[in-house]
């Protein structure tokens, strides 16, 4: 079991990296770090002495005043060495550096000494120290106006505003999962080896695309998707990235559940409950009243569930958060809700008939990677079924 530590826990990158350590509860156990353990030099002392591996995230990206910033993540690094050094302690340190190392700006040089000082620091005590080289970063639950373009685009588009490109050039983008699964591969690497070693790891991007290509495809999500209730067409991984990284920033509770339009005549009723274009998996169930389906979460896949008979309550909460969603939907009505990523899902029966439910996923199931896992929305509700 490695002891895992996340400087800048809560942030963007720190929240999916802690988030996805807790899916391997048999290989890490997560150290808590809050971002006020830099203002004790007694608090950051202990969250180092408890750790076998630090990522080394906590920095400030943007800041009107630049010397502000350079100072500020100078800082952090030498709290945290200093840190280290009091404690003799010696874990293996990875380091959050960036591809704007190379520029002459006050970012880009905070990030560049910082590396040099964790390496100086590794090479004199004889610790292992990754210093990554991360291209530009996107993905669910960003920071908009500050992690990314793509952040900011997507917020802009789902929230009714029109966003503006400041500078049109081809950018090289790492996935926030890609990522965090890099980050992983190497913390398993070293510690598999028992080595020590410095190294600058130019981490690998996952593809690269111009920002008007973003914008488009992110207009072509607004205009199919939100409009017109149509899953795109997804072309690739890197689409279906992007287009869970676009729905990210749709507020559930102002866009579920979707009304759907019944057709009915002297032979029945007939309900359209999905156009899509990226294909996947149809499915169907009927739920008897007071049973529980679902309490789980999906990191990658895009989910439906429509009701079309009976009465349902479908749940949500965001992994890490305790905001429980409540959509209520009744099959005289015929309506849907999408489950975003990282968002811990279910559906009861809360009527007196059997439930109708038609549940879509764009990938067909694999026991050996369902990308399914188990939470309950509310741990504090006693379910009387969890499927």
């Amino acid at each position: 079991m490695l002891r895992v530590g996340i400087t800048g826990q809560a942030g963007f990158v720190g929240t999916h990296l802690y988030n996805t350590l807790g899916l391997y509860p048999d290989k890490y156990v997560r150290v808590p770090f809050e971002d006020s353990f830099y203002d004790s030099a007694d608090r950051l002392r202990a969250f180092v002495r408890e750790c076998d591996v630090i990522v080394h995230l906590a920095a400030v990206n943007r800041h009107p005043d630049a010397k502000v910033l350079y100072d500020t993540n100078i800082r952090l690094v030498r709290d945290l060495i200093a840190a280290m050094e009091v404690e003799d302690v010696r874990p293996h340190v990875l380091f959050s550096s960036s591809t704007q190392e190379e520029r002459d700006n006050d970012y880009g040089r905070s990030k560049r000494e910082g590396r040099a000082m964790f390496e100086e620091w590794a090479q004199r005590v004889g610790a292992a120290f990754t210093g990554m080289v991360v291209p530009n970063v996107y993905g669910p639950f960003g920071r908009p106006e500050y992690n990314s373009f793509i952040a900011t685009f997507a917020n802009r588009l789902t929230h009714g505003e029109r966003p503006e490109i400041l500078q049109d050039s081809a950018v090289r983008l790492i996935y926030v999962g890609s990522l965090v699964g890099h980050i992983l591969e190497t913390i398993d690497f070293v510690a598999a080896a028992g080595c020590t070693r410095i190294v600058r790891d130019e981490v690998p991007y996952d593809f690269e695309r111009t920002v008007s290509d973003i914008l488009k495809l992110f207009e072509n999500f607004r205009e199919l998707y939100l409009e017109q209730g149509i899953i795109p067409c997804l072309k690739d991984r890197n689409e279906i990235n992007l287009f869970n990284t676009f729905r990210s920033y749709i507020e559930p509770s102002s866009r579920f559940p979707v009304a759907l339009t019944k057709h009915a005549d002297s032979r029945g009723v007939f309900v359209e409950t999905v156009r899509l274009g990226v294909g996947g998996q149809v499915s169907f169930s009927t739920t008897v009243p007071g049973i529980t389906r679902g309490n789980h979460y999906h990191t990658r896949k895009i989910e439906r569930f429509t009701v079309i008979r009976g009465k349902a309550r479908i749940q949500l909460r965001r992994i890490g958060t305790e905001e429980v969603l409540n959509f209520y939907l009744d099959g005289q009505e015929p309506s849907y809700v999408d489950m975003p990523v990282w968002y811990t899902h279910n559906i009861t029966n809360v009527g007196d008939e059997e439930l109708y439910t038609q549940f879509w996923i764009n990938e067909w199931y694999d026991p050996a990677d369902g990308d399914t896992y188990f939470e309950p929305v509310d741990p504090m509700e006693n379910y009387i079924v969890k499927i």
